[in-house]
């Protein structure tokens, strides 16, 4: 089963994630928690390049190809082998990130964009996305705070970086998706405590699992 988690800045998709898996765990579901970019030890290298809030002048086409180059050794080394394993394999973020990010938010050709998923991804896609849903205003001020309450700061910050029209762009662009496809997608009100998300969260796992047996 493949599980992936997405919305805007600071939506809180992490942090669900590390309740979820173990409760997953906990049922007996041999899990695995893994996130786009960075997965990989290529991937690491890409996510350095593309978080980094000194690359200013980066292309929307140079940072299109290194998602997807991210994103193919993330298939090949961790979520095929995993799902040929039986696992439960929970994202931080995929290939939908991708198509609201660089398609709805960078002005990329959303046609290319499906064409080179179809490469990359090899008909793989999620069985269930969650989608952490919230303001922008609040998801970015909750972002901020997880940055600067590092020792020194976080790099990892281009896309805080945005401007709120950006933002808002990428929240309009993940409901969209789901109201397109609303047999994958759950839209969670991310807007609240962290336990009262997860127990949305948890219903719609259950849900979906009900629905496939």
């Amino acid at each position: 089963m493949f599980i992936t988690f997405e919305g805007i800045e600071g939506s809180g998709k992490t942090t669900q994630i590390e309740i979820l898996v173990p409760v997953l765990q906990a049922k007996g579901y041999e899990c695995i928690a893994t996130r786009e970019p960075g997965a990989t030890k290529i991937g690491h290298k890409i996510r350095a390049i593309l978080l980094d809030s000194a690359h200013t002048t980066m292309l929307p086409v140079t940072e299109f190809f290194l998602y997807e180059a991210d994103r193919a050794q993330h298939v090949h080394e961790v979520i095929k082998p995993a799902l040929a394993a039986n696992k439960v394999v929970v994202s931080d973020r995929f290939f939908d990130a991708t198509t609201v990010y660089q398609g709805h938010g960078r002005g990329f050709d959303l046609e290319l964009i499906q064409q080179v998923h179809g490469v990359v991804l090899g008909g793989l896609r999620p069985d269930l996305t969650l989608i952490l849903d919230l303001p922008v205003h609040v998801g970015l001020e909750r972002a901020w705070q997880r940055i600067n309450s590092q020792p020194h700061g976080l790099s990892e910050n281009r896309f805080e970086n945005e401007a709120l029209a950006f933002h808002e762009t990428i929240r309009q662009g993940y409901l969209r998706l789901a109201i397109g496809e609303p047999e994958r997608f759950r839209v969670i009100d991310a807007f609240r405590d962290q336990q009262t998300i997860h127990k949305d969260i948890a219903e719609a796992f259950e849900e979906y699992v009900a629905q496939r047996s």
